[in-house]
């Protein structure tokens, strides 16, 4: 009989202080500033010496992980279009203009691969306490869409560090949930 693979499990013993410790905050073009200014407002609550914005592009994978959170990574498809700088210097520019004003030390990170893994990489690489990330966008046909699409979902079941989700939609309790 194989022996299977028991993954460490959140335990108190493995919690990263938030005192004085970096965030990784999930980004996506055209997010609004909300997530920005509410990581940097959790940030400095908790004396964060750095706040790392991440993006993960889906349409290319880890070549290299590199000690302090960046990657070297490659187009999943050769012959696609290979416009990943320009990407990363639009949401750099996006993350610039919704931190203006906020004195809170910051950093981007362009990512490669399947999110959690990615976000999660950074997150050890950096010693970060907690995740930031964005409610999903949009409307889900049914739930099972919205829990795979799900940022925080998939960063809550693959790791250890606390999850802060920041909502983008609400739903009046009154009308119908996105997936409905």
């Amino acid at each position: 009989m194989a022996h299977q693979h028991t993954p460490p499990q959140p335990h108190a013993s493995r919690l990263t202080d938030f005192a004085g410790h970096p965030l990784v905050v999930s980004v996506m073009p055209g997010q609004p500033q909300l997530v920005a200014v509410t990581a940097a407002s959790l940030g400095r609550a908790i004396g964060a010496p750095t706040l790392y914005f991440a993006y993960v592009d889906p349409s290319r994978y880890t070549v290299d992980e590199f000690p302090d959170g960046t990657v070297r990574h490659a187009s999943i498809d050769p012959d696609a279009d290979d416009d990943w700088e320009d990407v990363a210097a639009n949401l750099t520019r996006e993350v610039a203009t919704s931190m203006h004003g906020q004195d809170q030390p910051w950093e981007f990170r362009y990512l490669a691969g399947r999110v959690d893994r990615s976000l999660t990489h950074l997150a050890r690489a950096v010693d970060a306490a907690a995740f930031v990330v964005a409610t999903h966008q949009g409307h889900h046909h049914h739930i099972r869409d919205f829990v795979r699409e799900s940022i925080s979902v998939q960063l809550a079941q693959h790791q250890h560090r606390p999850v802060l989700t920041v909502p983008l939609e609400v739903v009046d309790w009154e009308g119908r949930a996105p997936w409905d």
